[in-house]
């Protein structure tokens, strides 16, 4: 793979105005600036979204337990109390 590739993409006049807004307002003095910065909040929201997922997930698998847990809990303070 090459270390440098040119290349060229056809924007649509709203996605070219989008592109300038974006170059003005994050401060970036290239094009391709601008393309980094979008790769990489890309890249940190799909990042994001997968630890949310695998978090969800994980909850749920442990969900049903904690609820049996603190049932049981709940029984042998009782006990003791009485």
């Amino acid at each position: 793979m090459k270390d440098q590739v040119e290349s060229c993409v056809t924007l649509s006049v709203v996605e070219l105005k989008l592109f300038r807004d974006l170059k003005v307002r994050l401060r970036l003095q290239s094009n391709v600036e601008v393309v980094r910065h979008g790769l990489r909040l890309l890249r940190e929201t799909t990042d994001r979204a997968a630890l949310r997922s695998a978090h969800r997930r994980a909850s749920e698998a442990t969900g049903g337990l904690n609820v049996l847990d603190r049932a049981e809990l709940d029984v042998l303070s009782y006990k003791s109390l009485s």
